[in-house]
């Protein structure tokens, strides 16, 4: 089967390139067709509001007074099976904003307006889902996985679930093999700055390995030799009859030699679409031939630019290409290639979209579940540090409050020890859920625009994996101190602090959950976890009273070597802080509901992340 493939600096697709949906009982899982692809668009035009130079507030001004800048002008194009389609052209010269359009993303605050069309059927993301993928300029991967195991999430998920699992697997290696992946297929892919992994050409080959549809610009922070043998890759996967798109910046000229066609735009506009061989043609014909040994992709930008201080003989210059392009027979052929295309009829191929997700709710969920798992168990900063952290302070504050009396001095060491330890279960559990979770969603966000995975399925999986984590890690953190401390030695009692520890710790990471999703930056995410935080604390709230009634209760021994005006048992230390055992219960079953209506709330923040355009 062939699929598109558009391809931008930053963004790799590779669900179809990778995965092929491979023909069962003569059809294909999710989209049933005959023959390739052919994506055309036609009249292209996009429109954004521009900054209004106004100092009034938006409601003064007019809404029929709002300046819009005309980003792309009639643009129309094709691009079809076995083909490799480059978008070239300088900064600024809409090549960005046209993949864009033609993969339905990042347009939400856009004006458009023309026909996309698939084989006759008009585009929506949901048709794009279920039939190609995106690749992105910047790798963006779970780094505790390897290869291997990336490959293998992927075919889980996005390979048709009729597909029988050995097939899936095969096919996996088949692509390690493809890709040049072999040597590194086992190796971590690595965390920038925390986790050293795979070479930048390491990840861009699984990038593509991945994805393959639509790429944005994949050549971008390669050298010479990688960026060709990328390019090598994508021209490979073109062959076998897959539609290819992808914006590149200035490719070198063994790179623009392997090209089958070429789109360069200028200021918005179309200069020249076609044949990568016709373009040195039209610009000769121009007037603007390319010197001998000189890279064709560097002069025609270099014609297109508008250079500063230059900026009106540049304009009029480009412009004039464009306004010519408009009137060659190239350009006519393609406005009558592209009707021809657009033309339905019983004759032509069809495309039936489903569901752009592959695999069942529970594969998505066990598939998401194994990978969290994984990414817990890998990540030092996920386990390693916070349970290097967990042990390090526990011991710190059980030396500070060393075997405790229980006299007048002990009651306030007793709960001063009770009131740091909270304080640390609540902190330390809600940044590192903050950066872990924030640093994931641009994972999530892209898999999911890929039909991966649902929403629901994703966050139950990851909220599940880490919740042996804190449990374990406050069960530590308290068993330590609270012995060194000599608290209540009574087994209950115990027993019942560490669960009050874990609810603790539960309550604190939801709400690290929260921040991240409500959240549209890590730094927003990180000063919004005090704000939740502090009220409890501060006011005395449900973290406090739980456990120093837990710690208080029964103790009927304490030491008063003062007449009259002692505290003299548990009770009237509970008294003295206004607590009343009664409540008890009620306290822990406020934890547990807090827990339940935090993260529904988080939950509710990450799906409505899905809601708006990326």
């Amino acid at each position: 089967m062939s699929q598109v493939i558009p391809v931008e600096g930053d963004k790799q697709g590779y669900e179809n390139s990778a995965y092929e949906l491979s023909e069962v009982n003569g059809q294909e899982a999710g989209v049933r067709h005959s023959g390739g692809m052919t994506y055309t668009w036609s009249d292209i035009n996009v429109y954004a509001n521009k900054k209004s130079d106004s100092k009034l507030p938006n409601c003064f001004n007019k809404k029929g007074n709002v300046e819009q800048k005309h980003i792309l002008k009639n643009v129309t194009g094709i691009a079809r099976p076995g083909e490799l389609l480059a978008i070239m052209g300088a900064s600024g010269a809409g090549k960005t904003t046209l993949l864009n359009v033609l993969t339905c993303r990042n347009t939400g605050k856009l004006n458009l307006s023309g026909e996309r069309l698939i084989n006759g059927t008009p585009v929506d993301r949901t048709m794009l889902a279920s039939i190609s993928a995106y690749i992105q300029q910047s790798d963006i991967f779970i780094g505790t996985l390897t290869p291997r195991e990336h490959l293998q999430f992927q075919a889980t998920l996005r390979m048709d679930q009729a597909i029988p699992y050995k097939k899936r697997m095969e096919r996996v290696e088949e692509v390690i093999r493809q890709m040049g992946l072999t040597g590194c297929a086992d190796t971590i892919i690595g965390i920038p700055g925390r986790v050293k992994g795979l070479s930048g050409g390491q990840q861009k080959r699984l990038s593509i390995a991945t994805e393959v549809s639509f790429i944005s610009e994949p050549t971008t922070g390669l050298d010479s030799f990688m960026a060709q043998s990328i390019v090598k890759s994508l021209k490979t996967l073109a062959a076998q009859g897959k539609t290819i798109i992808c914006t590149i910046h200035q490719p070198a000229s063994e790179v623009f030699a392997l090209f089958d066609r070429l789109l360069l735009m200028s200021e918005g506009r179309t200069a020249f679409i076609g044949d990568c061989a016709d373009s040195l043609t039209f610009f000769s014909n121009e007037g603007y031939a390319c010197p001998m040994n000189y890279n064709p992709a560097d002069y025609f930008i270099f014609t297109l630019a508008i250079r500063p201080g230059n900026e009106e003989a540049c304009l009029k210059r480009s412009g004039n290409i464009c306004n010519d392009f408009v009137n060659t027979q190239t350009a006519h052929d393609l406005n009558n290639l592209v009707q021809l295309n657009s033309a339905s009829d019983s004759t032509r191929n069809k495309l039936v979209t489903t569901s752009p997700y592959k695999a069942s709710w529970w594969t998505q969920f066990k598939a998401c579940l194994w990978r969290s798992g994984k990414t817990v168990l890998n990540d030092p900063l996920v386990l390693k540090v916070q349970l290097a952290q967990s042990v390090f302070l526990s011991v710190i504050m059980g030396i500070v409050f060393l075997d405790q009396e229980l006299d007048q001095e002990g009651i306030q060491n007793i709960n001063g020890f009770i009131f740091m330890m909270l304080a640390n279960l609540t902190f330390s559990s809600v940044f590192p859920v903050a950066n872990v979770f924030w640093n994931e969603l641009p994972v999530f966000m892209r898999e999911h625009y890929n039909g991966t995975y649902r929403t629901d399925a994703y966050y139950l999986a990851k909220t599940t994996a880490e919740l042996p984590l804190y449990i374990f890690l406050p069960a530590i953190f308290l068993s330590i101190g609270y012995w060194m401390v000599g608290m209540n030695p009574s087994a209950d009692r115990f027993l019942i602090a560490i669960a009050i520890a874990i609810l603790i710790t539960n309550v604190s990471s939801s709400y690290g959950y929260m921040v991240s999703t409500v959240s549209s930056s890590l730094e927003m995410a990180l000063a919004l976890a005090p704000v939740f935080i502090m009220p409890f604390m501060i006011f005395g709230g449900s973290f406090l009273n739980k456990d120093s009634v837990n710690q208080w209760k029964g103790v009927e021994n304490i030491t008063c070597s003062n007449v009259g005006g002692c505290i003299d048992s548990g009770e009237g230390v509970l008294q003295m802080l206004s607590f009343k055992e009664d409540n008890f219960g009620i306290a822990l079953g406020s934890l547990g509901g807090l827990i339940f209506v935090v993260r529904i709330l988080s939950y509710v923040g990450l799906w409505a992340k899905t809601r708006t355009e990326d």
